[in-house]
């Protein structure tokens, strides 16, 4: 049994907002999904898009990077930027194939991207795993929170607070951040990165895992061109030091 049946089984099936400008791409995303056992809503602009995300909430968003007036990026950064849609599962669908381009898209929030021409099955695969965490993110019960220093955590609600003042984090950032804090001192690469935190059955590359540390970084370090919390570890990977924060 697949994600989508076992969803069905429990609630309503899980809602996809397409928004890409081509007719024909978004009409074959729009048919794959549905196939899946999908709801899907589109978009032909940015605009258009942002409009019926503030109407309805998708569980998920399929974004085109390149978009007529307001651009993909732009309208990813404004979702993540807002309280209601900060945590919304993206995939950024682009025909720029470049590595310049796939880590702006994280840069900007996206949970993941794919590349035109790409394979239906493979966005449909991408699409079920960022709806999986974030399945798992709002069934979950009140957690524990971690609590020391300057950071708070409550792993029940997805709250972060840095020096009393609420952080924005996106939810892979907020599963970064929780298995830091849990695995503290010792040093993981970053392959073990995307394997722990992002799962094996999400397409990735390993720069995925410094995108995703350097946004980290803006949100909790006082300075993050000098981290203290999360540290390089020269030609190894990451480790988190929970001494800097007091």
């Amino acid at each position: 049994m697949n994600r989508v049946e076992a969803v069905e089984r429990k609630g309503p099936r899980p809602r996809v907002l397409i928004i890409e400008d081509e007719d024909d791409i978004r009409g074959l995303v729009r048919y794959n999904l549905e196939q899946e056992g999908f709801a899907v809503d589109d978009a032909r602009d940015g605009a258009e898009g942002y409009e019926s995300v503030r109407r309805r909430a998708p569980d998920a968003l399929v974004l085109d990077l390149m978009l007529p007036g307001m651009s993909g990026l732009e309208l990813c950064q404004k979702l993540r930027a807002e309280s209601a849609t900060h945590t919304l599962p993206i995939v950024m669908l682009t025909a720029k194939s470049s590595e310049v381009d796939r880590v702006l898209g994280l840069e900007m929030g996206a949970d993941d991207y794919v590349v035109k021409p790409f394979s239906p099955r493979e966005l449909v695969a991408r699409i079920r795993a960022v709806l999986r965490r974030s399945h798992a993110q709002s069934n979950s019960d009140a957690g524990p929170v971690y609590e020391r220093g300057r950071l708070r955590m409550d792993m029940g609600t997805y709250e972060v607070f840095v020096d009393g003042r609420q952080r924005q984090l996106c939810l892979r950032e907020f599963e970064l951040l929780r298995f830091f804090v849990e695995h503290p001192m010792r040093v993981y690469s970053r392959e073990q990165l995307l394997d722990l935190v992002w799962g094996r059955d999400v397409f990735v590359e390993p720069r995925t895992v410094d995108v995703h540390v350097r946004r980290l970084r803006r949100q909790i370090e006082r300075d993050d061109s000098k981290p203290e919390l999360i540290l390089t570890v020269r030609s190894v990977g990451y480790r988190f030091n929970p001494e800097a924060l007091g």
